[in-house]
C-alpha cells in the first residue's frame, strides 16, 4: 500500500487542487494522511467536509516541514505502509503520475524516486533533480544537460527534495526519519536524500512522472521577490528563510565530505549573504 503523506498550513485553494488531482489518478492502490498544522483558514473543515476519505493528523502550528511529514510518515509506517509519497500541497499531479512512480518503483525496488517538476502556470520544465559536486561548492542542474528527447525514464541524482519523493517504507527502517531536531524546516528533505544515499540506496529523478508546480508559492520566494532589509532578515535568519544560514551551516557539517567543508561553507555563506540582492532572472528565483 501507498500512504501520500501532505504536510499542510493554510493554503486551501492549494490542498484542494492537489487532492482533486489524487482523486484523478489512474494508479487506484493509495491513502492520504493530510498533516495540518494549526490552518487558521477553515482548512480542517473544508478537508472533513469535502474529502471524507483523507485521514487528518491536526498539529498546533508549531510542527514545521519537517515534524509534520514525520508525523505522516509514523502513522503511515505503524498501518503497514510499503511506499510513501511526500508530497507539498501546492502541487497538481498528473493523472499518471502514481502509475508512472509505481511503474519505475517495481523496476528499482532499492531506490528513491522524485518527480519531474512543471511549471503549473507556464508548463516550463521546472526541475529535473541535482548532482552536488562538494569539491567545488556547487550543483549542476541535470535538467540543462538532457536535450528534449531524453527526459524520459530515470536520471541519477544525489538529493532530492520532498514536495514528489516516493520512498520505500524500508528506508526509514535503516536511516530514520527526516531530522526535525535540527532541519525543523528547509534542508531536510536534502539531507535525508544524502543519508539514504550514503546507506547505499540509489535516488532517481523520474522524468516520466510529471508534477505541476506553483515555483513563486513558496514562503521565501515572497521574502526574495520582495526585496527589503527587513526581508534580507527573515531570508537569512528566519525558520521560513530558504538561506538561512544556522540551517545551511548544519546541513553542510552533516553531508559535505570533511575536506570539503570549509570551502563548501565558505562560499555557501557568502552567496546568501549577498546572493539575496541579485536581480531575479526572469523576474525568478
Amino acid at each position: 500500500m501507498l500512504y501520500i503523506i501532505i504536510p499542510i498550513f493554510n493554503r486551501i485553494e492549494y490542498t484542494k487542487g492537489c487532492l482533486l488531482s489524487l482523486y484523478k489518478q489512474t494508479y487506484k492502490n493509495f491513502k492520504i494522511v493530510v498533516i495540518n498544522d494549526g490552518s487558521t483558514d477553515g482548512s480542517g473543515k473544508v478537508l472533513e467536509r469535502d474529502f471524507p476519505s483523507v485521514h487528518v493528523i491536526n498539529g498546533d502550528g508549531n510542527l514545521w516541514w519537517t515534524a509534520a511529514t514525520n508525523l505522516g510518515v509514523k502513522f503511515a509506517l505503524k498501518n503497514g505502509a510499503d511506499y510513501i509519497l511526500t508530497l507539498n500541497n501546492d502541487t497538481i499531479a498528473t493523472p499518471d503520475f502514481l502509475e508512472k512512480m509505481m511503474y519505475w518503483a517495481e523496476k528499482k525496488p532499492n531506490s528513491l524516486l522524485g518527480a519531474f517538476a512543471i511549471d503549473a502556470e507556464t508548463r516550463d520544465p521546472d526541475y529535473g533533480g541535482e548532482i552536488i559536486d562538494w569539491k567545488k561548492a556547487k550543483a549542476y542542474k541535470v535538467l540543462e544537460t538532457l536535450h528534449l528527447d531524453d527526459r524520459v525514464g530515470l536520471k541519477p541524482v544525489t538529493h532530492f527534495p520532498g514536495r514528489g519523493l516516493l520512498i520505500p517504507s524500508f528506508v526509514f527502517k535503516e536511516i530514520g526519519y527526516y531530522d526535525q531536531f535540527w532541519l525543523p524546516h528547509y534542508a531536510a528533505d536534502y539531507d535525508f536524500t544524502h543519508r539514504a544515499l550514503k546507506s547505499g540506496f540509489s535516488i532517481y529523478c523520474n522524468y516520466d512522472a510529471k508534477l505541476l508546480v506553483f515555483p513563486a508559492a513558496s514562503g521565501d520566494k515572497d521574502l526574495r521577490n520582495n526585496k527589503n532589509f527587513g526581508n534580507y532578515l527573515k531570508h537569512l535568519f528566519s525558520i521560513k528563510g530558504g538561506g538561512n544560514i544556522k540551517y545551511f551551516t548544519i546541513y553542510t557539517f552533516k553531508n559535505c565530505p570533511v575536506k570539503n567543508i570549509p570551502f563548501f561553507l565558505i562560499k555557501g555563506i557568502i552567496t546568501r549573504i549577498f546572493g539575496y540582492w541579485r536581480k531575479n532572472e526572469n523576474n525568478k528565483n
